[in-house]
């Protein structure tokens, strides 16, 4: 079982605001400060962790990494895909049925490049 997963960000005061507030809408909120970011913890005991990289060098994003979130209906991918983007992340996928399995996604990408779903299924 996956126990927590972290993003490395070249702007941890920028990330930690877009993160504060994309997250509530998932349940997520800080739950305690490393010495190179902040994690956040959910109902599902799954953290998630921002932070900047601890060798110094510049984060980069994982070509074919992406983080996934999944919600309770398609409103609610099309609701927090349109927040992400108010909030300054990128468009990746506009909200929609992918292919013929009952999955519905969005996707988005935040500052640093970093590629984020919400889905339904």
């Amino acid at each position: 079982m996956l126990s927590y997963v972290s993003i490395g960000s070249n702007d941890l005061d920028r990330a930690l605001v877009f993160y504060d507030t994309l997250l509530e809408e998932f349940g997520g909120k800080r739950v305690f400060e490393a010495p190179a970011g902040q994690f956040y913890g959910f109902s599902t005991g799954t953290l998630l962790a921002i932070l900047s990289p601890a060798d110094g060098e510049a984060a980069t994003h994982g070509n074919g990494t992406m983080f996934a979130f999944k919600v309770d209906s398609p409103a609610r991918v099309r609701e927090i895909y349109f927040r992400a983007l108010e909030l300054g992340a990128t468009d990746a996928g506009e909200p929609g049925p992918r292919g013929d399995s009952g999955f519905y996604s969005s996707y988005f990408r935040d500052f640093d490049n970093n590629k984020l779903c919400v889905y339904h299924m």
